[in-house]
């Protein structure tokens, strides 16, 4: 048992069981012991790796992407350039370094990064500091100041806190985390009736929901729409109907039970896009996709990238390049039976209702 699983299991005994969002935020977030917190949990050291660690291609095409949004909106003479979620400052420094070939874009910017963590933070400022350009750091989307803004969320609502429910006697009754018998962390039901989330299912279905995801949804489209701007989001998750449980933890690349040594893993949901959509559309926001990731790549000229590295790469730079373009688009993978990055990964888009839309994206998807 390590430390914050003992600091839980107090809280559990003396206020009773705490919801699936609860803890996933102490795991998270815990102060001292939570896995964001606590240590630097991206790259071949940490739990997982994201798509800029793969391939400098990642960034740079978003950096252009977002040059084309800026267009688009007119080329306001200010704006914020903010990105959600940052990891170790890989997307935003292959982007600014890209953005180089429109310097007007470059002069209009003031860069934010929304980010939690004080190790990622200077993990961020190192990776940033080749680029020149001064970053402003907030621990949440609501500090970033008024006006235009484009902002990525690479990965970024998959961490958010989820909350469970689960079909049980006729009713849906929230699951919630206490003790078993053995004194570790278990999954318990609520004894009273969780109301309004309409007629339960299958005895047993567990109803996932990402109350944050769509407040923080809420909170950035009523933004854009009063004031501009737009909102890229990169994930894995699903679109259409609720999908049950997906909460994961991994744990050296590995999964791992999510209730065993909390703030050592990396917890995770998979993103429900139809009820980011909606959430944005209530906030006055237009939403589109969301796009396969490899598709959205592809259209955006990923492979033409990809040939112009070619061009003045060695041999073994040539096999990576092939490599990271495998694994992002899912073209010349192996793997045929397995979903690949492109595939369960998905690009979802938020403007301002007159805003044209974004590269990458065509008219009725996500309509």
């Amino acid at each position: 048992m390590n430390v914050l699983e003992a600091l839980i299991r107090e809280m559990i005994l003396h206020d009773g069981p705490i919801s699936v969002d609860r803890y996933m935020t102490l795991a998270l977030a815990h102060p001292e012991h939570g896995a964001y917190t606590s240590r630097v949990p991206l790259g071949k050291e940490g739990d997982f790796i994201t798509a800029p660690e793969i391939s400098q291609m990642f960034g740079e095409l978003i950096g252009l992407w977002a040059v084309e949004v800026w267009y688009a909106m007119g080329c306001p003479a200010r704006f914020r350039l903010v990105e959600l979620g940052p990891g170790r400052g890989t997307l935003m420094a292959d982007a600014l370094r890209a953005v180089k070939v429109a310097p007007e874009f470059r002069a209009a910017l003031d860069l934010h990064l929304v980010e939690t963590s004080e190790i990622l933070r200077r993990d961020q400022a190192c990776a940033l500091e080749p680029s020149g350009v001064a970053a402003h750091w907030h621990s949440a989307v609501e500090d970033v100041p008024a006006g235009p803004m484009i902002a990525i969320a690479n990965e970024f609502f998959d961490c958010l806190p989820v909350r469970h429910y689960v079909s049980d006697a006729g009713f849906w009754r929230e699951r919630l985390i206490g003790l078993d018998r053995e004194g570790r962390l278990g999954f318990g039901l609520a004894p009273e009736p969780e109301l309004g989330l309409g007629a339960a299912a299958e005895a047993g279905s567990i109803l996932e929901i990402g109350i944050a995801a769509t407040r923080s949804m809420r909170e950035i489209a009523g933004r854009i729409a009063a004031q501009s701007g737009a909102l890229l989001v990169i994930d894995y998750g699903y679109d259409g109907a609720p999908v049950g449980e997906t909460l994961q933890a991994l744990r050296h690349h590995r999964f791992a039970d999510p209730l065993r040594a909390p703030g050592e893993a990396d917890l995770t949901a998979h993103v429900d896009f139809a009820a980011l959509r909606r959430a944005a559309r209530s906030a006055g926001a237009d939403a589109r996709g969301p796009v396969p990731l490899g598709e959205w790549l592809t259209r955006l000229g990923i492979f033409e990238r990809a040939a112009a590295l070619r061009r003045r790469a060695d041999p073994g730079q040539t096999a990576e390049i092939d490599s990271a373009l495998a694994r992002l688009t899912g073209y010349g993978s192996a793997a045929k039976d397995q979903r690949s990055m492109s595939e369960l990964f998905k690009v979802l888009v938020v403007t301002a209702r007159d805003t044209p839309l974004p590269p990458g994206f065509t008219t009725g998807e996500g309509a």
